[in-house]
């Protein structure tokens, strides 16, 4: 019963921890003795304590011919550490009560913990979260399990229009480089165990990891636990810095498939995550195509045209040169007039941006959903990774709507002019005639 009751509180309590526990709190920041960059919010709202180790460890740092390696690795951390085996770190994790877990990305791989943060229950999920990320062993047995799963679902998408689609994508705006490459039933199969053992021994460096903090606990017992989960980590070694992104000449590319709908993608790399133009492409784009029935190409090609039921656009930045795209599905006979209806909304976006009606209605809409996307504990931990992950002002969710609100439309112009270039538009359409 008390198994239960821990499990149901941790579940529930965060719907009440809304971004109102963190108005006007600052975000500490100091590098602990391993190395370590710590981010820190002190909240005594609920007793729950809520930790994220980001590393630099993503797909970024894998060759294509071992592409999946970054997602293996992280993801196989809680099958065994140290004395442990899978299922006594799941059995350990069930008696207290706490939660593990975990995500690779182009750039980072993450573990994350939810704990009570009374001592006993602390203290042990701490340790678990500790020996997960120093002491993984690796099993050999689990790995030959997940890399059957990881091909298995790559066979499947690999049927897959919209798969296909985001894969060939992927490829054509990032040639001959790691944000391009998709895992592969070749490449997984190539991952061995000695692969995990090197590529954790070179990437979870204690240097290199970000910890993030929120919850029930003081500065100094931020500062231990900070400490304690990282100083066991390797050395870590230096890797080479990856290749700078090379942008793409623009091309279209159609690719066979029996479909009735055609997928479609269309964009380039186009913003890392510190740009200055953050803030005026962001807020253009909602206007664009990121703002639903609101946005520019929803009513260009769906209200007015009826060539597709949802068209959207977006930014993703990373480290690096992340992507823009504008994506569709519409039916394979008149793709064409779709694309050259998508064409003329991006054209004259560039070249004139938003009207005073659409970034107005963009801003309040941000700005507005701030709240939202800050109405839990581990939406705030994500921002509060992403900070320090990507070394972002320790202002910057303070900062944020007078950011947001100091944009105007000559900004987002000028930025798209600047990112958006048509030269370097790539255009994928998956079950084309």
């Amino acid at each position: 019963m008390k198994r239960q009751l821990l499990a149901v509180f941790l579940s529930v309590a965060t719907l009440f921890f809304t971004a109102a526990a963190f108005a006007g709190v600052p975000i500490q920041h100091w590098t602990a003795a391993s190395g370590a960059r710590v981010y820190f919010i002190e909240t005594r709202v609920l007793p729950i304590l809520d930790v994220q180790v980001d590393l630099a460890a993503g797909g970024i740092h894998v060759p294509p011919a071992k592409s999946g390696l970054a997602g293996l690795t992280q993801g196989l951390l809680e099958t065994g550490a140290g004395t442990l085996d899978e299922e006594q770190i799941s059995g350990r994790l069930v008696d207290i009560g706490a939660r593990l877990g975990g995500s690779a990305d182009s750039d980072r791989a993450s573990t994350s913990l939810r704990t009570l943060s009374s001592k006993p229950e602390r203290e042990a999920a701490l340790e678990l979260l500790r020996a997960v990320l120093s002491a993984p062993t690796f099993p050999q047995a689990a790995l030959e399990r997940e890399k059957a799963r990881a091909i298995s679902a790559i066979q499947e998408a690999e049927t897959r229009p919209d798969a296909i689609a985001g894969k060939r994508f992927a490829a054509a705006i990032y040639p001959d480089h790691p944000y391009g490459s998709s895992p592969s039933v070749a490449s997984v199969a190539t991952i061995t165990r000695d692969d995990l053992v090197a590529f954790h021994r070179a990437r979870y460096g204690a240097r290199s990891a970000v910890v993030s903090i929120i919850g029930d606990v003081s500065r100094a017992e931020a500062e231990a636990i900070a400490q304690r989960l990282t100083e066991g980590l390797p050395a870590g070694s230096v890797a080479d810095a990856p290749p700078p992104v090379r942008m793409p000449a623009r091309t279209t590319i159609k690719v066979p498939h029996p479909a009735a709908q055609s997928h479609v993608h269309v964009g380039l790399p186009a913003i890392n995550r510190t740009d200055p133009d953050y803030f005026p492409l962001m807020v253009g784009n909602y206007s664009l195509g990121g703002g639903g029935f609101v946005s520019r190409l929803m009513k260009e090609v769906r209200e007015k045209r009826g060539y597709a039921y949802s068209v959207y656009s977006y930014f993703a930045p990373r480290k690096l040169q992340g992507p823009f795209e504008i994506g569709l599905q519409t039916k394979r006979e008149q793709v064409d007039e779709a694309l050259k209806v998508v064409d003329q909304v991006l054209t004259e976006f560039i070249a004139k941006g938003p009207t005073t009606k659409e970034l107005a209605a963009a801003k309040k809409n941000m700005v507005d959903g701030l709240a939202l996307r800050l109405d839990s504990n581990a939406k705030f931990l994500g921002y509060l990774s992403a900070i320090g992950f990507y070394e972002l002002p320790l202002s910057y969710i303070d900062d944020y709507p007078a950011k947001v609100k100091a944009v105007t439309a000559e900004q987002v112009r000028a930025a798209f002019a600047r990112h958006v270039r048509a030269e370097n538009l790539v255009t994928v359409v998956v079950a084309a005639d």
